[in-house]
């Protein structure tokens, strides 16, 4: 039995001198240390047919066996890695008479660039941001909102439901209700983020696009505060020649409620052909209202005392329109003509 073990110790030594490789160390390790197939895992198996005046000493010796082989398999892998890096310095070393390798240089995302130009404006205004999950409870994206069980957009055709009583958000409006539960009047808020519609993917339409919501309470708030609000919002971000038009509408959770419109960026209205917004001279841009009383109370404020309005708009809508986009999926495509135009 003393022969056998000495006899495994040197080939143990001997094929660890030869270990080159990854693949060498493993084939060490599966011969050797394996637990199943391993020669020294099949020396302890052997234990109980050892005489027991023998064993104490058998033992030991295959646990020696056991810790020689572990410490050449760590020294070979030690070796091995050396031998790369030092490989790897040597490639590294760069030939300065080859020519540069151009970097190429990525730009902001138009959709994050016009969401950060909106935010920017509104925290001039004295707004603060703020968010909430994607993922919401009925209460807060329907019930808080004056949105009723029987409501289409709250079947499942229209909306991404997880489970029962929990969806994917179809707007940043639940923002609003978190943020009117928290806070205390006076209340100024932006809610940028993404939102998600059961839309059949189209020039102008996706399943998931990006919203900005305001939300402003106090006391004594009224339209005409709305109204100054907006149009001093839309002149900076298209331009102080600007016109901004608002049309009666209807909105669950506001009252009375408005569809804003601005003057055509592209023609100025002066084109009967043109293909934004179709020779009227003027382009949907967001909706808006004033706050309804059940939405305050379901946000925790009371009506009587207090008032607001509230607004929201597509941000991807705004991207397309600013950069001329025929198609809005061109933001969430990979297509290196729209994508090079960024720079």
């Amino acid at each position: 039995m003393g022969n056998e073990l000495d006899e495994l110790k040197e080939r143990l030594i001997k094929e660890a001198e030869g270990i080159k490789s990854q693949a060498d160390l493993l084939k060490f390790k599966e011969k050797f240390l394996s637990r199943k197939k391993g020669e020294i895992s099949l020396l302890f198996k052997r234990m109980p047919t050892i005489p027991p005046e023998e064993r104490a000493e058998f033992g030991k010796r295959i646990n020696q066996l056991k810790q020689l082989g572990e410490k050449l398999l760590k020294e070979a892998e030690e070796r091995i890695k050396g031998e790369r890096k030092r490989k790897g310095l040597i490639e590294s070393i760069p030939d300065p008479t080859l020519p540069g390798i151009p970097r190429k240089i990525g730009a902001i995302h138009p959709i994050a660039r016009t969401s950060h130009e909106i935010e920017e404006i509104f925290l001039r205004m004295g707004y603060d941001i703020e968010e909430g999950p994607e993922v919401e409870s009925e209460f807060y994206n329907f019930e808080a909102l004056n949105i009723p069980e029987y409501h289409p957009a709250r079947e499942e055709q229209d909306t991404f439901f997880i489970r029962k009583g929990i969806l994917l958000r179809t707007h940043t409006s639940p923002v609003q209700i978190r943020s009117m539960k928290k806070r205390r009047p006076p209340i100024r808020i932006i809610a940028p983020g993404r939102v998600y519609r059961r839309d059949e993917p189209d020039p102008t339409h996706t399943p998931m696009f990006y919203q900005i919501e305001g939300l402003v309470v106090d006391r004594g708030i009224n339209f005409a505060h709305l109204k100054g609000t907006l149009e001093t919002f839309l002149k900076a971000l298209f331009g102080e020649e600007t016109r901004v038009r608002f049309r009666p509408s209807y909105f669950p959770f506001t009252e009375p409620s408005a569809e804003v419109d601005i003057s055509c960026p592209i023609c100025g209205g002066k084109d009967p052909e043109c293909r934004v917004c179709g020779g009227t001279g003027w382009i949907e841009i967001l909706g808006s209202g004033m706050v309804h009383p059940r939405v305050l109370e379901a946000g925790g404020i009371d009506p009587v005392e207090y008032s607001g309005f509230a607004f929201g708009l597509g941000v991807d809508r705004i991207s397309m329109l600013r950069a001329q986009l025929p198609d809005t999926r061109y933001h969430y495509e990979n297509r290196i003509e729209f994508l090079e135009q960024l720079k």
